[in-house]
């Protein structure tokens, strides 16, 4: 299961980011790593970005982003 797949109010768990270029790096960087705990607060009404709670803040991505975040559902 990936990031993008969990809906608005549902929280998970990182199991591993499967991007490795820039992208990932600042992904990293903002707290998206292996053992996090996220919770999406809403998607934008065009879908993009997503709004999640990482680690005591929020924090929008793309979906695009999102699709290589794969999680566990909590």
């Amino acid at each position: 299961m990936t990031l993008s797949d969990v809906k608005p109010g549902g929280e998970c768990c990182i199991v591993e980011i499967h991007i490795g270029d820039m992208t990932g790096q600042r992904l990293l960087d903002m707290g998206f790593i292996p053992g996090a705990k996220i919770k999406v607060i809403r998607n934008a009404p065009l879908v993009d970005p997503v709004d999640l709670l990482i680690k005591g803040y929020h924090v929008s991505i793309r979906h695009s982003e999102a699709k290589f975040v794969e999680v566990t559902p909590l």
